[in-house]
């Protein structure tokens, strides 16, 4: 069986569309709904894996919370 690995490159690709993705739900979802409310929880864990990845999220970040 042959094991996969993922690239760093790989996975700052997803984590950046999983990041857009998750904004675009976001700026469709009601603030006070709970789903809204799980969906930051992930934005916070993204956000902070981009970060410290060096990605500069000024432009790419839309919700800005």
């Amino acid at each position: 069986m042959e094991v996969l690995e993922t690239t760093e490159k790989e996975m700052m690709q997803k984590n950046v569309e999983e990041f857009a993705r998750l904004q675009r739900y976001m700026r469709l979802s009601d603030k006070n709904s709970e789903a809204y409310a799980e969906m930051k929880d992930r934005y916070i864990d993204l956000k902070v894996i981009l970060t410290a990845s060096g990605i500069n999220l000024t432009e790419f970040d839309k919700i800005k919370e």
